[in-house]
Parts: structure tokens; C-alpha cells; sequence
């Protein structure tokens, strides 16, 4: 694992433990913008130093961003989508009980996607779909305007907020909303099973730096070819 990756986690851990004592929220909030930062495009904080986000992209064509590697399920298109509407829902509908990015600035029109789900136990058919339709720079945008309310969301915590598991009607809301097909109901226990502090480590950051990996992994399987 490289040093920027190794850091990177000794920050989560420290976050981790910041979240455990509400006498330390402004530095949990701080870690947590430091944690966040490099897995959004740098617009989304400005903040310097390495930034994973941007590394992906960088030099990446429309092609690459589209193109399932042999022997790979995903694409860095579907990864995009994937964390994108996994943090907008989580952080929105689950702990600021507000709109989704999603739905609140219309982006379904913008995305030409042909779900708006999530994508969890979505089919091989389905995730080529996704990635063959989904609009390029706009799922990029998307997913920037997802980090940035994330991290006005944040900003808004209290001590309280921290210890507190989502609601079960705003867990309801998820299926409603589209947000995560019924057959993937499981992910929405787990999210049920989290408090605020709990959800602040995985969707917007551990979730994020999985699947960033993953994405490095499949620029280089594309450009391989």
C-alpha cells in the first residue's frame, strides 16, 4: 500500500476514535473534512496534497470510464454511480432527514441513467446498462455536488446527532424514494444497525476508498485492454 493510502487510514482510525468522545467533535469534524477530502474531486473542499479522486481521473478517457475489464464485474462509470448515490442517500436521507442531492437539483434528467438506485445486487446485464449510459461529466459533477452537501451535513452535527441510529421511517424512505431496490434490502439493516458516527466511517469514507481502489485497479485492466 502506498504512503498516501497508509496515512489515509491512520487518519480514519483517528476519526474512529474522535467520534467516540462527544467532548471532541470539532476535531472529529475536522479529521472528518481531512478524511473526505481526497476522495472527491478537488473542487469539492480545495483542499492540497494528494487527492485519490482526481488521480483516477486523471488522463482517463470516456471509453475507459465506460469499459467492464475482462474478468471484472464493475466499471469505474458504475463505481462512480455507486458511491455517489450511496453517500446522497445515506447523508441525506439518514442523517440530516433532508432531500437527496439526487431528486433535490434534478438530476435524473441530466444522468441518463437507466436506474436510479444505488446498484446494489444489481445483475451483469444492469451494471452494463449503467455503464454504457450514464452521462460522463455529468456523473462526475454529480457526485462532487453528493460530497459537497456531505460536507455542509457534517458541519451541522451535534454531540447528540453522533449517537443517534437512523430512523426507521427514514430507512423506509430509501425504498420509496428509489434509493435501493427491495432485493437489496440488507444494506438498509445495516445502515439501521449504525449510529451517525458509525454511518461517517463507512459511506462517505472507508466505502469510498474501497471502491477508489477498485477503480485504480480497472484504469489499469482498460488501458491494458
Amino acid at each position: 500500500m502506498d504512503e498516501n493510502r497508509v496515512h489515509w487510514n491512520e487518519q480514519h482510525k483517528a476519526l474512529r476514535a474522535a467520534l467516540r468522545d462527544p467532548a471532541r467533535l470539532a476535531e472529529a469534524r475536522q479529521l472528518f473534512m481531512q478524511v473526505h477530502a481526497p476522495l472527491h474531486a478537488r473542487s469539492v473542499s480545495a483542499a492540497p496534497g494528494w487527492n485519490y479522486a482526481e488521480e483516477i481521473w486523471d488522463g482517463l478517457t470516456e471509453a475507459e470510464f465506460r469499459c467492464i475489464p475482462a474478468g471484472a464485474e464493475h466499471s469505474i462509470a458504475w463505481c462512480w454511480w455507486h458511491l455517489a448515490r450511496i453517500e446522497d442517500v445515506t447523508l441525506n436521507l439518514l442523517v440530516a432527514h433532508s432531500e437527496q442531492v439526487f431528486t433535490r437539483d434534478g438530476w435524473a434528467a441530466r444522468l441518463h441513467a437507466p436506474i436510479q438506485d444505488s446498484s446494489n445486487e444489481s445483475q451483469p446485464a444492469e451494471v452494463r446498462a449503467l455503464s454504457e449510459q450514464v452521462a460522463f461529466a455529468e456523473l462526475r459533477a454529480y457526485r462532487s455536488a453528493v460530497g459537497q452537501r456531505t460536507r455542509e451535513v457534517v458541519n451541522e452535527l451535534s454531540a447528540a446527532d453522533l449517537k443517534r441510529k437512523a430512523a426507521a421511517a427514514d430507512l423506509q424512505r430509501i425504498l420509496d424514494e428509489g434509493g435501493v431496490k427491495p432485493a437489496a434490502s440488507g444494506v438498509l439493516e445495516y445502515w439501521g444497525g449504525l449510529t451517525v458516527a458509525g454511518l461517517l466511517l463507512m459511506p462517505p469514507t472507508r466505502h469510498n476508498l474501497v471502491h477508489l481502489n477498485e477503480c485504480q485497479l480497472l484504469k489499469k485492466k482498460a488501458r491494458r485492454g
